[in-house]
């Protein structure tokens, strides 16, 4: 008597949907290493983004204004900076600050990603004395709803930034 030594179908329908089970976690993983990884390149920009500012503040004693003003007055920089012809901050590049000013990786629109601007000294409630100031945020972190962890936070006395942006940094002139 010959025996059969094949897989029969309901065999072959349990392996194949133990694989698409397996298939799903492993890309549910992925798509949340993918966020964090853009969040994280987020933060280094805002980092870089930082310490141009303060390179260029040292070397002129202000810190840049607006000159891009494609979301309000705030400059912003989306989908790459540069790259995408957003010229975001464009004067820490023109100082040697910085060799390519980034934008947020997925932000395509003028308002999304990262945001500047230069407010001069008593804007909102803020010490004149102090000088002008800048805010420095960045709207919608992908692994947050909301206030990012990190955020050093920025306010004045009848506006807080916090509110409006995912993480958000500034600093006076004097």
């Amino acid at each position: 008597m010959e025996k059969n030594t094949g897989f029969t179908l309901i065999e072959l329908l349990v392996v194949i949907a133990i694989i698409g089970i397996l298939a799903s976690v492993v890309l549910a993983s992925l798509n949340s290493a993918r966020l964090k990884s853009r969040d994280a390149r987020r933060l280094s920009d805002m980092k870089q983004i930082r310490l141009a500012l303060e390179l260029y503040f040292s070397d002129n004693t202000a810190y840049p204004g607006n000159t891009d003003n494609d979301c309000g007055g705030w400059d912003a920089g989306f989908n790459g900076g540069q790259e995408s012809g957003d010229p975001f901050i464009a004067q820490l590049e023109t100082a040697g600050a910085i060799s390519d000013t980034p934008g947020d990786p997925i932000a395509t629109a003028n308002c999304g990603g990262y945001a500047y601007y230069r407010y001069v000294p008593g804007a909102y409630g803020c010490d004149a004395g102090r000088g002008s100031y800048f805010v420095l945020g960045v709207r919608d972190m992908e692994t947050s709803a909301g206030v990012y962890p990190e955020s050093p936070g920025w306010s004045c006395p009848s506006r807080n930034w916090q509110s409006e942006f995912d993480w958000v940094t500034g600093n006076f002139e004097r």
